[in-house]
């Protein structure tokens, strides 16, 4: 038995196995591992089944699967969960999906939705993101600072002049 691709350290037949293979899944969490195994192991039927009915409507199995082949899966990591429980009908998995495409290193960040649909926890989406505070990392250009842009003129009168 090897050890089930989600990095639960669990062997995948104790861990992500039955749930892609269609038994009931206790937690938002264990749906979550169950997709990102499901595409290391080459799994589409339960990438759809997974979903709910508002996300199936987009669902191509065919891009699933060209992603997925295309890729080297690394890891997943679980940062937070929220709710998600057995006893909840709501659920928020924040993770990161590490994968290569083309050579290059690539991490998916999502903070994903799960809720239940007929019983059953299903991928609902990805939950909207807080405005985050920008930081500027070059000091602020002033009216009458030279124009970044290289013109020669002041930023007033060239990318800063109002239109």
């Amino acid at each position: 038995m090897s050890n089930c691709p989600c990095g639960s350290g669990l062997a995948y037949d104790a861990c992500c196995g039955p749930i892609i293979a269609g038994a009931p899944v206790p937690t938002a969490e264990a749906l979550m591992r169950s997709r990102y195994s499901a595409y290391v192991q080459r799994a589409y039927a339960h990438l759809g089944n997974s979903l709910s009915v508002e996300q199936r409507k987009d669902f191509n199995a065919d891009d699933a699967k060209r992603w997925a082949e295309s890729s080297e899966w690394l890891g997943l990591t679980i940062q937070r969960t929220e709710q998600g429980g057995p006893g909840d009908d709501t659920g928020l998995v924040e993770f990161t999906a590490k994968f290569k495409t083309g050579g290059q290193a690539h991490d998916h960040h999502e903070v994903a939705l799960f809720n239940r649909e007929n019983g059953k926890w299903v991928y609902a989406g990805i939950a909207e993101e807080t405005v985050k505070t920008v930081h500027r990392e070059a000091p602020k250009i002033g009216r009458n600072d030279p124009c970044p842009c290289g013109s020669g003129k002041k930023y007033k009168k060239c990318c800063g002049a109002a239109g």
